[in-house]
């Protein structure tokens, strides 16, 4: 195979899996949602929940298997992980100081 069909076929590669699997990849990037497949179960919820436009829905049936492959693939890291995204940290933060100024109200 010469340089430039791999490059084509790596190009491909890495394209298709960047694409697929997109509620996986926001549940895992996104901090929050925790546990086994979370990107499976936020695309259920898409799929039956009434307020998801008509249009969304086959969008997120046609990323439903891209995502249980990548959620799979990513069982792993779900065991393993913990939150500590921004959202989750500042969170954490709120409640310190809300256990402090309720202990100790701040002076005003």
């Amino acid at each position: 195979m010469n340089m430039k069909k791999r490059l084509r076929v790596g190009l491909f590669t890495v394209g298709a899996i960047a694409l697929s699997g997109c509620s996986s990849m926001m549940s895992h990037t996104g901090g929050g949602e925790q546990g086994y497949y979370p990107g499976t179960r936020n695309s259920y919820k898409m799929l039956v929940d009434g307020n998801t436009s008509w249009g969304l829905k086959p969008l997120v049936a046609l990323d439903m298997p891209f995502t249980v492959v990548a959620d799979t693939l990513l069982v792993p890291w779900d065991a393993f992980r913990t939150d500590k995204s921004v959202k989750a940290r500042v969170e954490e933060s709120e409640k310190k100081n809300y256990a402090i100024n309720a202990a100790i109200p701040p002076a005003i």
